[in-house]
């Protein structure tokens, strides 16, 4: 019963800041004023959740400067965490066209302005880009989750090569984010939000200067690299490493694939 309570809370606090952002987000043509309807439901979210966040390495980071961070995904309450997390950033996120649909926080993703792609469509791939410059210049940080969905047992799964593209198109640095700890309050597959502590990890910014379209395979591995290396900070995370070979392995798997750089944002 408390955790049906506790889903209840969510969509009731949902569905009315989703209308707000839908009626406001209709004069606000880069979503940057009602990004405050953003934050305080990932606020509320997380405490109905009873999830607490900590933050590493933020001092890193300049406030002024619009980054793209390239973020391990294991849950649903991700998004959240990071809006709690890194709220001295306006965040837009790449999703799946198919989200839109969601009644309420579909509608509200859409008229926020977060980027939506049709993994099917290459065009569509080439016309969020072109989106996603334009946010940049408006001095908005762009979310990608580079394993295109939830790592259902922790371990990290290979990149797609999209958001890279995005990164070397625009010259924003990539800045590689670890969270820790929300597989195990909301499980992919399950409703149920358990209370618990999440831990983000900033990685240092880095720059696109002497990378070009030709040199993704490189940028991936270097990114994939230090997110697993930041990964390993938990022990849990850290046998499963060693058992894959290690996170030099694993970032040479990650770009070996060539599905995985084929098509740059399917998952």
């Amino acid at each position: 019963m408390f955790y049906i309570f506790k889903v209840a809370a969510i969509g009731i606090i949902t569905v009315p800041l989703a209308l707000l952002t839908i009626l406001f987000g209709f004069f606000d043509p880069y979503g940057k004023r009602v990004y405050g309807i953003s934050r305080f439901w990932a606020w509320t979210v997380l405490r109905i959740g009873g999830v607490s966040v900590e933050v590493r390495g933020l001092d890193q980071l300049s406030s002024r400067q619009p980054y793209i961070f390239m973020v391990n995904h294991q849950s649903n309450i991700d998004i959240p965490v990071l809006v709690q997390g890194l709220s001295a950033f306006q965040l837009r996120w790449i999703a799946k066209k198919e989200l839109l649909w969601v009644p309420f926080f579909g509608w509200a993703m859409w008229a926020a302005k977060h980027l939506s792609i049709d993994r099917s469509d290459r065009s569509d791939a080439l016309a969020v880009l072109t989106k996603a410059r334009q946010q940049v210049d408006q001095g908005i940080s762009i979310v990608v989750f580079p394993e295109g969905t939830r790592s259902i047992d922790g371990r990290l799964l290979p990149f797609k090569r999209g958001g890279f593209l995005l990164a070397v198109k625009t010259g924003m640095p990539i800045v590689p984010v670890t969270i820790h700890g929300t597989r195990r309050i909301l499980p992919k597959g399950s409703w149920r939000i358990a209370q618990g502590e999440v831990e983000i990890t900033v990685g240092a910014p880095i720059s696109m200067e002497h990378y070009r379209p030709g040199t993704i395979r490189q940028l991936a591995t270097e990114v994939y690299g230090r997110v697993a290396q930041q990964l390993e900070s938990t022990p849990q995370t850290a046998e499963t490493q060693t058992r894959r070979g290690g996170p030099a392995l694993a970032a040479r798997a990650s770009v070996e694939n060539p599905h995985s750089l084929r098509r740059p944002w399917n998952h």
